[in-house]
């Protein structure tokens, strides 16, 4: 491995290490300039609008509550603008795979069966760590998925390559949120958005590669909070469409509507990128994290255990009727959520009551209007494909206008019910802190209880932790939870873990680690805006 010094781009310094030629050709002078140049029109706009953010939670904060914008009402009203056509190979998405962007497993999502697989550079929401080599090589990999040379040969001798047949998902990818930048690269003397790091690198090797092949460079969009942030996206497009020529329009991206902000605003943000749009998507997880996030600071919005924050309660399920009404009122796909099942072996009662949940998610989605939805797992494809071959033998249900919802500021701001309990805090503390120490080995997402948890229900556990607290919110036996009692109960679950790992496998983990850094969350007195935020210069690795 050696450090890697570009000198032929003036003010670009690339500070990480790279290991292969082809790692080195994706970090090409010309693409490093294609990078920079983004980077420097797009940057300031970027950072203006994270502090608008925080602007946003100090109102918050203050007893201001998020509404529909009086000033964006003539979008709303105008019934006359569409999203972008269906662009080839989006008709139909019923089913979606997502994962990381690890050479195996993305030969296997191509495989699978689903229609599409969503390659995570995001790190935050499901997948993958954002190390400086799962980023670099992570474009490598995706390089070489497009041109269907990708293959992978595992110790014991395996190969794994694409089908024979050619019958693979559609590619789209997801790069870093707004909020991360990517410290192994330096333009000008100070970081590169991660955001545009990922896309610009994407977007230069694959546009014109892609289109010729018949298909597009597409787009998953997290973490937006308002559609000042999809108008930035857009003119990135734009931008980077015009320097290679590529028609404008050809780019499609699908937002996460994974923030309680970003759904006050779900119509503005198809209308800003409406000539690139392929529709919305509910982040469930991401959504519920959000939702604790900004109004931590207000008792009256405590919610109780993470276990009783389903769909079906009435704030979640008044933003999934919103979302799929805005989506087919403008033409686009309004795409489900996660199921976060897998399967469960040696245990044929329990592993049927999982995937029996995975169905009953699945068709509430279908009947709800979505035109497709996501599964972690491939075990979870034909489950959840049958239900919607049953219920949508079309490509899609942009028929189904759902003119019968009627959704208030009230509806998408009610607080639901239900018990905090101590094994809830127990199983908040074992999530955050497993998942943490997972992404600072270089993972993104790891199976706790069945379930894959991944960043955003971290994200959960440590803000419900940190609200719980803030509050004095009391158990449903009632005992009051302080900051004393998380940090006890944060000792006790390292020293199970310990016990259970044993002492020498524990110390070589990076649970200690996570441990202090989980610690700073869950008092009630200090909140980081995102783990990543908390844990990336952790990762960092400066040649």
């Amino acid at each position: 491995m050696s450090s890697y010094n570009n000198n032929n781009v003036p003010g670009v310094s690339v500070l990480g290490s790279v290991s292969t030629k082809e790692e080195g050709a994706i970090l090409s002078p010309e693409a490093l300039q294609f990078v920079a140049t983004l980077h420097r029109k797009f940057n300031q706009t970027r950072k203006s609008l994270l502090l608008k953010r925080a602007e946003r939670q100090s109102a918050i904060d203050q007893g201001e509550l998020p509404d529909f914008l009086p000033e964006t009402a003539s979008v709303r009203q105008d019934p006359n603008w569409r999203g972008a056509p269906l662009a080839p190979g989006l008709e139909d998405r019923r089913v979606e795979i997502t994962g990381p962007v690890d050479r195996k497993m993305v030969i296997n999502a191509l495989n699978s069966g689903a229609s599409t697989f969503m390659a995570d550079f995001e790190g935050m929401l499901h997948a993958n760590s954002p190390t400086w080599e799962n980023c670099l090589s992570g474009q490598v990999n995706m390089y070489d998925a497009i041109r269907r040379t990708i293959t992978f040969t595992n110790p014991d001798g395996k190969l794994y390559e694409l089908r024979k047949d050619g019958k693979i998902a559609v590619l789209i990818v997801r790069p870093r949120g707004w909020h991360m930048v990517e410290k192994h690269v330096i333009i000008d003397g100070e970081p590169v958005s991660a955001s545009i790091f990922d896309f610009g690198l994407y977007f230069f090797h694959n546009a014109k590669e892609l289109v010729q092949r018949g298909a597009g460079p597409y787009f998953y969009l997290p973490k937006m909070e308002s559609h000042l942030e999809a108008r930035l996206w857009n003119d990135i497009f734009n931008t980077a469409q015009d320097m290679l020529s590529v028609k404008r329009g050809t780019i499609r991206g699908t937002v996460l509507i994974e923030t309680i902000l970003a759904a006050f605003e779900m119509e503005e943000i198809i209308y800003e990128l409406r000539e690139h749009s392929s529709g919305l998507n509910c982040g469930r997880w991401d959504y519920i994290f959000s939702f604790i996030k900004r109004f931590r600071e207000r008792p009256d919005f405590v919610l109780p255990d993470r276990s009783q924050v389903t769909m079906t309660v009435p704030f979640m399920d008044a933003y999934v009727r919103l979302l799929i009404k805005t989506c087919h009122k403008r033409g686009v796909h309004a795409m489900g959520g996660m199921a976060a099942q897998i399967p469960i072996k040696n245990d044929p009662e329990a592993n049927q009551a999982a995937m029996d949940k995975v169905d009953a998610d699945k068709l509430r989605e279908v009947k709800a209007g979505h035109d497709g939805t996501w599964v972690c797992h491939p075990a979870l494809l034909k489950i959840a494909k049958d239900v919607f071959d049953k219920y949508m033998p079309n490509a899609n249900q942009l028929e189904v206008s759902r003119d019968d919802v009627q959704v208030t500021a009230a509806d998408l701001l009610s607080v639901p019910t239900g018990a905090i309990t101590k094994q809830g805090i127990r199983e908040n503390i074992r999530v955050g802190l497993t998942y943490m120490e997972a992404w600072l080995r270089g993972a993104g997402c790891v199976p706790i209880n069945n379930m894959m948890e991944d960043a955003a229900t971290a994200e959960i556990s440590r803000s419900q932790l940190f609200q719980w607290a803030r509050h004095g919110a009391k158990t449903d036996e009632g005992e009051t939870i302080t900051a004393q009692l998380n940090l006890q109960l944060l000792d006790e679950e390292c020293a199970k873990l310990k016990q259970e790992m044993g002492e020498e496998k524990y110390a070589a983990s990076k649970f200690e680690t996570a441990k202090k850094a989980f610690a700073t969350n869950v008092t009630g007195e200090h909140y980081d805006e995102f783990l990543t935020n908390l844990l990336y210069d952790d990762i960092v690795t400066i040649a």
